[in-house]
């Protein structure tokens, strides 16, 4: 077996002799005609039109038996097998054809027939290399299990690798293209139904001086001609809010977002998130919204209203179920967290050996709980309401009990998927909580939120009553692509540096 360098040796040596034949072996253009899912999907028609076809693609096989050969070729639509005979190329292109190594570019034009064996090929007369692969392709190995199911062992099998070379991972596994597909297709059927509602998408920036609109720790980068930090954006919030307050009355954006946090199968320091207003909505319309909004998304790509993640079906049909973080917490826990005592509270976390949050409130503590015992079981889709104010610095507070907020988070299959308030727009009530959050940075709680002079500015100009929405396109791709790793729908997820 050849090393890999080896091998690049002897492909870089195929270079020369392919100079030495005045062949490019990287030529500027190619001339298709057809793409192979065509030539399968019409292969009576072909034949019998005995028409000349130019197909392109790179080479999945190769096989030669005197003066003529066989050579499968694969394109993004599917694999065609190609026959070449000396006599039919002539001389040179049936040397050019004796060079060609697996993973090699070309172009073949001919006509398609069928093989005395039956099987459908394209009889090449013209053969052109459009790009020389001078490294070999991971070699596939299939064992047909018993059950007449097919399990595919390569150096692919290392997920690592697949995340760190993700163009060899779609070349072996183009299965795993639908991921992306139905990645592209969500963010389409999303941003369709939006603009569909007179929503208008914008660009806010992604260098920011001062950071801000969710509880994060930031990216800090250095600009050198103005001798400044800046953050990369953790939330677009406070942006869209100023472009609402001058009278953008429903705005989005969707985007990516950098938060300095830990990476796990839920989360990547770089992010895509959708947040979108509606002024003179509350957290109640955009309830209706997102659900409306995830069930035409699952309609589009699926045709029905539901999917299925790790065997379980999710029903998007609805009505989703709306419950009180209070009201689950009594329901899972078996507790009930009303008196919002922080004593009682952390006798209840060292009663179930819990470790509650440094300098945590009472508010804190109830939804650290939350998240505890009630997160894993929340499967079916469920809008989760009454955060404390606590943890909710930008939503407005309830009328009826200033305790909690008019928020909600979206759980499906155990994942939160979006969160949404009905935004804040009393620049005095605002500035208090953004002092509140800035002194828990002071005693340490690096992902408490900043005061920004600037929004809280604007603010005071008038905001009308605004409702607010965030989603994380990722999780949600996960949900309907059955993927439990965020890194499988992210084609170049961050990676620790090797060596």
């Amino acid at each position: 077996m050849h090393s890999d360098n080896e091998m690049l040796r002897m492909r870089r040596e195929k270079l020369d002799t392919l100079a030495d034949m005045n062949i490019s072996a990287y030529p500027a253009r190619s001339a298709r005609t057809h793409t192979i899912d065509n030539l399968l999907a019409n292969e009576d028609a072909y034949i019998a039109g005995e028409e000349r076809v130019i197909i392109a693609g790179r080479l999945n096989s190769k096989r030669r038996m005197g003066k003529a050969g066989f050579a499968n070729l694969r394109d993004a639509g599917g694999v065609i097998q190609l026959f070449i005979r000396k006599n039919d190329v002539g001389n040179d292109a049936y040397e050019l054809f004796k060079l060609l190594d697996l993973g090699d570019f070309v172009q073949a034009e001919g006509t398609c027939f069928h093989t005395r064996t039956g099987e459908y090929s394209v009889k090449v007369e013209k053969l052109v290399l459009l790009s020389k692969s001078l490294r070999m392709l991971p070699t596939v190995k299939e064992q047909v299990l018993e059950d007449g199911t097919v399990k595919r062992f390569d150096e692919f099998a290392d997920i690592e690798l697949r995340y760190r070379k993700r163009y060899l991972d779609l070349l072996l596994n183009p299965e795993r293209r639908r991921t992306f597909e139905v990645r592209a297709q969500f963010i389409s059927a999303i941003r369709r139904f939006l603009d569909e509602r007179g929503f208008l998408e914008v660009e806010t920036p992604v260098l920011q001086s001062l950071y801000g609109g969710a509880n994060a720790r930031p990216f800090v980068t250095h600009h050198h001609t103005l001798d400044t930090d800046f953050f990369l954006r953790i939330a677009t919030e406070l942006y869209l809010k100023r472009l609402v307050i001058g009278g953008i009355e429903r705005v989005y954006e969707m985007g990516k977002n950098f938060r300095n946090e830990g990476m796990d199968r839920t989360h990547n320091p770089e992010f895509t998130l959708l947040e979108v207003y509606q002024a003179y909505a509350d957290y109640n319309d955009i309830m209706e919204l997102t659900e409306e909004m995830i069930r035409m998304a699952a309609q589009a790509i699926f045709g029905e209203e539901r999917l299925t993640f790790q065997g379980e079906v999710i029903e998007l049909a609805g009505p989703w179920r709306r419950a009180s973080m209070l009201e689950l917490i009594q329901e899972h826990a078996g507790y009930d967290a009303s008196h919002f005592d922080a004593d009682r509270l952390r006798a209840f976390y060292k009663q179930h050996e819990l470790e509650p949050p440094a300098h945590a409130g009472p508010g804190k503590l109830i939804e650290e709980l939350f998240a505890h015992f009630c997160e894993p079981k929340l499967v079916q889709p469920t809008f989760v309401t009454d955060f404390p104010r606590e943890v909710s610095p930008l939503a407005k507070r309830r009328e009826d009990d200033d305790r909690f907020v008019e928020r909600f988070e979206l759980y499906i299959a155990g994942y939160e998927c979006a969160n949404a308030f009905s935004e804040l727009n009393d620049p005095i009530d605002q500035r208090t909580r953004l002092e509140a959050q800035a002194a828990l940075r002071d005693l340490g709680d690096l992902e408490a939120n900043v005061v920004d002079e600037d929004f809280l500015e604007a603010m005071e100009y008038g905001m009308p009553p605004t409702g607010g929405l965030g989603i994380g396109i990722d999780r949600m791709v996960m949900l309907f692509t059955d993927n439990v790793s965020i890194k499988e729908v992210i084609l170049f997820p961050q990676m620790k540096r090797e060596g």
